[in-house]
Formats: C-alpha cells, sequence, structure tokens
C-alpha cells in the first residue's frame, strides 16, 4: 500500500522562492535544498509529480506594465523568466538524480520540448519531473492560472501551491498579528469573502474540475511530503 495519499501532484513554486533571503536571481543554495527534498519524494516512485514555477525573481510583468510598459511585452518577457527558472531547476534534480524534462508553452526547441499534455503525461507515467514553463504562452495569464490549467489538463490528484506563508488566513498575517489560518475552506469561501489565495480564473478552474488545492510552506523541510502522506499542513481549499 503506497505511504502517499496522493499519486499524481502538481506543485506550483513561487520564483521569489528560488531566489531565498537575496531577494533576486537563483539561490544556488535554495535549489539544491529543493532538489534534493523533491528526489526523496520520487525515488519511490510512487508519486508522478509536475512543477510550474514563477518568474518574479526575475521579472514581473505585472509590475513592469503598472510604470508603462506594454502588458502583453511585459508578460512575455516574465514567460521567458520562467524558462530560465525551469531550466535551472531541472539542472539541480538532475545533479541529484531524478530525471526530469522542461515543457515550454512558447517554443524554443534548442533548451526545452514543446508543451503537448499526452507527451507531459507520458513522462510522469515514466516517473520523469515534469517541469512547465513560459505559462499558457498568452499574456494577462498568471503563473497561478497556469498551474491550474496543467493540473486540470495532466488530472491531477492534487494541486499545491507552495508559498511564503503556511496557509490560507482571513486577513493579512503580516499586517494582522491576529489573523485566523484556516485548516481547511470552500473554494467558493474563498471566492466570496475575497482571500488573496490565487487569482479567481485559477480558483475557478480548480472549484470546477473539483481539484483539492494545498496552501502551504516549504519550510521546515519535509513540509511538503508530511502534505502528500495526508497529515495536516497548511490549508486545504475543496470544492
Amino acid at each position: 500500500m503506497s505511504e502517499y495519499v496522493y499519486k499524481r501532484v502538481l506543485l506550483k513554486l513561487s520564483g521569489e522562492h528560488l531566489a531565498g533571503d537575496q531577494g533576486f536571481g537563483i539561490d544556488p543554495k535554495v535549489i539544491s535544498g529543493l532538489a534534493k527534498e523533491i528526489s526523496a519524494i520520487t525515488k519511490n516512485k510512487e508519486v508522478e509529480l509536475a512543477i510550474t514555477v514563477g518568474g518574479g525573481n526575475i521579472f514581473r510583468g505585472m509590475a513592469a506594465s503598472t510604470e508603462g510598459m506594454d502588458r502583453s511585452q511585459a508578460d512575455y518577457i516574465g514567460m521567458l523568466a520562467t524558462v530560465m527558472n525551469a531550466l535551472a531547476l531541472q539542472e539541480a534534480l538532475e545533479r541529484v538524480g531524478v530525471y526530469t524534462r522542461v515543457q515550454s508553452a512558447i517554443s524554443m526547441h534548442e533548451v526545452a520540448e514543446t508543451y503537448i499534455r499526452r507527451r507531459a503525461i507520458r513522462h510522469l507515467e515514466k516517473h520523469r519531473v515534469v517541469i512547465f514553463a513560459a505559462g499558457t504562452g498568452n499574456p494577462y495569464f498568471t503563473t497561478d492560472t497556469t498551474a491550474a490549467l496543467r493540473a486540470c489538463e495532466i488530472e491531477a490528484d492534487v494541486f499545491m501551491k507552495a508559498t511564503k506563508v503556511d496557509g490560507v488566513y482571513d486577513s493579512d498575517p503580516a499586517k494582522n498579528p491576529d489573523a485566523k489560518r484556516f485548516e481547511s475552506i470552500s473554494y467558493l469561501d474563498v471566492l466570496t469573502r475575497e482571500l488573496a489565495v490565487m487569482d479567481t480564473t485559477a480558483i475557478s478552474l480548480c472549484m470546477d474540475n473539483k481539484i483539492p488545492l494545498i496552501v502551504f510552506s516549504l519550510e521546515p523541510t519535509g513540509t511538503m511530503e508530511r502534505a502528500l502522506r495526508g497529515e495536516q499542513v497548511g490549508t486545504v481549499v475543496h470544492a
């Protein structure tokens, strides 16, 4: 019997997490530690893992557009930033013996496969970690929406979103020390309360396709594995 509750997992990583304490770029220690944690989870071939990664540690399209840059152009630059992060994560994973594939929504055959749903699923069935890059290939869509879309497409058992905080709160815990963390909450409550979990498109995709979402922090090490074992970690958002 498998020790993990979920077999096929979509993990959403923020670009900011890869920057570590330096606040920008890619911290080799952070990405190396993350690779070792993923290796521990996938080594027994009980979990099929796909990853989407943001690009905020290199470039933020939304922020650039507010400063006058054309939104579409800014978003495309942000998509290229996610490809850089995906390639760095791929290198770190393969250094510890994890077989990977990077699939990009924007064709760039020299460094990544073009995203094809059936090929991605086949890689997962062969227990390769698939890293999705370049968003959906379209501007105006966040990486959260990309992650939700890919989770639906690969028929993931769970969507795990790693954040800086350890779950979903009724208000910003950085501003309100009395903020209450939810252990479990419905997608509908997230929408009606206007909680800043993900954008509404991503939430609606998960809700309509009945994919549970776990919002958690990667700290301390081992939290992701505990969540996959079914332990109470972070906040579970359900349909």
